[in-house]
């Protein structure tokens, strides 16, 4: 993952709305007292915290490639209940660890991460019989927030730029993560979710989907176009068609987001 700009506070406007998935994610993980327990793209830091909460015996290790994200974390983590680790997953090493992890958490991070198939076979090859995977992806790279912004990148000026940089992102089927981590030997649970989340309920943000997407999906494109009549270029009709794609109602702004959801148990 080469664009490391992360920007913690805007990511973080919609803490309590990015949350909701990891704490689903980790209560269908059954390990009781792991010794080592991993975050794969920790981002800003408190909910690699709440890991270190249910297991306070653990040694909870949180690695990111996001300068950014981990200064936020260390500053979060004013015990020091955590290890953080500036690494990026696409060439991450579990042996980089020192010790064997018993339970490996990552939780929207995968999708920025090129072969990340190949990452998961490694994880869980390190993992000992009883160790535990558990991973979410968001799977709505087809809904209009992500749809539209092709389209508008495919109508810039710069489109030859802007299109590899909004179609990186990159999820497989569930049944393709349900077989990959049976076949590595494990009991397998694979779900997906379409949360509906209500954005900006009292109606004091005029764009709300547009401000959750600036902390996600549409940092490539505001990472190229610095210029701001080129932000603008961009901004102006993707803006007009977010509007269109998810009108105001009764109680707020709906975004449904779907997301991809695996735990896994090593058997062997």
């Amino acid at each position: 993952m080469t664009d490391t700009r992360w920007d913690p506070a805007q990511y973080a406007r919609f803490g309590d709305e990015r949350s909701r998935p990891f704490v689903d994610l980790v209560a269908r993980i059954g390990a009781t007292d792991p010794q080592v327990v991993v975050d794969l793209g920790c981002g800003n830091g408190p909910l690699t915290l709440s890991l270190a909460d249910r297991w306070p015996h653990a040694t909870v290790i949180g690695i990111d490639h996001s300068e950014q994200m981990l200064a936020v974390a260390r500053d979060l983590d004013t015990e020091g209940r955590v290890r953080w680790v500036e690494a990026d997953l696409a060439d991450w090493q579990p042996a980089s660890l020192g010790a064997t992890p018993d339970v490996v958490v990552t939780n929207a991070a995968l999708q920025w991460v090129p072969g990340h198939q190949d990452l998961i076979d490694r994880v869980v090859t390190a993992l000992p019989p009883g160790g535990w995977f558990a991973m979410q992806v968001p799977d709505n790279l087809d809904a209009p927030s992500h749809a539209l912004m092709r389209e508008v990148a495919a109508e810039h000026s710069r489109a030859a730029e802007l299109i590899p940089a909004v179609t990186r992102l990159q999820v497989e089927r569930p049944q393709t993560y349900l077989e990959q981590l049976a076949g590595l030997g494990c009991a397998v649970d694979v779900w997906s979710t379409t949360y509906l989340h209500v954005l900006d309920p009292g109606g004091a943000v005029d764009d709300p989907v547009l401000e959750w997407v600036r902390g996600t999906g549409l940092r490539p494109v505001l990472a190229l176009l610095t210029d701001p009549s080129e932000r603008e270029e961009f901004l102006v009709p993707y803006r007009e068609k977010l509007r269109a794609a998810y009108p105001r109602s009764s109680v707020g702004v709906v975004l449904p987001f779907r997301r991809t959801f695996a735990v896994a148990c090593r058997r062997n």
